[in-house]
This record gives structure tokens, sequence and C-alpha cells, in this order.
């Protein structure tokens, strides 16, 4: 596993609080790009825990290793619905809320966007996801949120993703993707444009006329013999 990764990684942990889920999710804007989320369910939805009732198992950070599996996973599966147009298996891998909230043919719609721009991430099956927010896992729902790129150039890949714990295992809950084009690092600024000589000065127009420029006559010197 890239070290670099894993140092980035437990930075991000060690400095990012947990943000709590509350209403609508902020996912990426989308210009280009196209995000999904699952249903959003109210204080009064969340079972309570009576007493004597057993605590369900506590959830743990997922180490890097697993979290660069998990956001290859949701991506590649993506990638094959996209090329495909069939996003039955990518639905299926999701968590219960979210394959209630959509179905095969609304993820179709919400990512045509992508299908439209031809956009392929086969190739995040070999780079390294660069993490630029991490949130704790939030015990309330048992959900982690990740937002970050997979490098590119000339367009790199924008994520925000939140997984949800599922009978042990993380699932897709929201996903939003936005490919971002690159300036390539070094590239040569533009020439800048030739020094220009002096303004000519505006004067005003007779009626009926343009306006004009006042000129000063090319200066000349007298052959010599």
């Amino acid at each position: 596993m890239n070290h670099h990764f894993r140092r980035l990684a437990h930075v991000a942990l060690a400095t990012v609080t947990a943000l709590v889920l509350a209403g609508a999710l902020a996912l990426l804007p989308v210009v280009g790009g196209a995000q999904v989320s699952a249903k959003q369910e109210s204080a009064d939805e969340v079972p309570a825990v009576t007493a004597g009732a057993a605590a369900p198992p506590k959830v743990s950070m997922p180490d890097a290793e697993t979290v660069v599996l998990l956001l290859r996973t949701t991506l590649l599966t993506l990638n094959d619905a996209l090329q495909t147009g069939n996003f039955t298996v990518f639905r299926d891998m999701a968590a219960p809320s979210f394959r209630e909230a959509n179905s095969a043919a609304r993820l179709s719609a919400i990512f045509s966007n992508l299908a439209q721009q031809n956009v392929h991430l086969t190739a995040v099956a070999v780079i390294v996801p660069q993490l630029t927010e991490v949130s704790g896992v939030d015990t309330m729902t048992n959900t982690l949120r990740l937002k970050g790129f997979f490098p590119g150039q000339p367009v790199r890949i924008d994520f925000e993703v939140i997984y949800q714990v599922v009978a042990g295992r993380w699932r897709l809950f929201a996903l939003g993707v936005q490919p971002t084009a690159v300036v390539p690092v070094g590239a040569p600024n533009p020439p800048a444009p030739a020094p220009a000589g002096k303004a000519p000065e505006a004067v005003p127009k007779k009626k009926g006329e343009p306006w004009l420029a006042k000129t000063e006559p090319a200066k000349t010197e007298p052959l010599k013999k």
C-alpha cells in the first residue's frame, strides 16, 4: 500500500472532526457530474433502544487499505453501469435505504450526464485516491463520509461518498461524482502581448461622422546626399 496515502489518511483522521448527517445530504455541486443519495429517515423513524436491549456493535474506522478498496469498487461498478447502461448491479451493492430510494432506471437518469460525456473510470483501478476530507464514523447512523479525487490528466475525478455499515459490511449510502479539468503542472504561460505604442487621442466627431483618432504623423529625416 502506498505509504504516502497511509500518511495522508492518518493525518486526515487526526484533524477532521466527525460530521453528523441531518436533513439533505450536501454533496458535490453538479456541474457535468452526478450525485445520488439514500432515503433520509426522520428521527421518529429511528428505532429506540430499550433498557436491557443489547447495544449494537461499535463501528470502527476502516483502515487505509479498506478505504481504497471501497472507493475503487464503487467507481468501477459505476463505470460498468455507465458503459452498459444497466445500473442493477450498482444499485444492488448499496445500502437498503439507497435501493429503496433509487430504482435502476432512476440511477440511469441521474448519471446520464456522465454517460453523455463518455466518462471512463477504469483508471481508478490503479490510481491511489487523494483524500481531502474524512469524517469520523457517525455512530448514530453508522456512516462514514469521504471526499477527495482520483488524480488524472487532463481530467481528474472528484468524488464525495457516504458509506453505511449494514450487517457488518460497508455499503454505498450516497455518491457524488464530478469530472474536473486539470491544468498540467509546469505548463507554459501564454506569451505576453507585444507592447503597444502611444494610444491615439480621441477627438470629438463632427455631426454625422464617426469618432476619429488623432495620430501624429511619422517623423522622417531628409536623406543625406
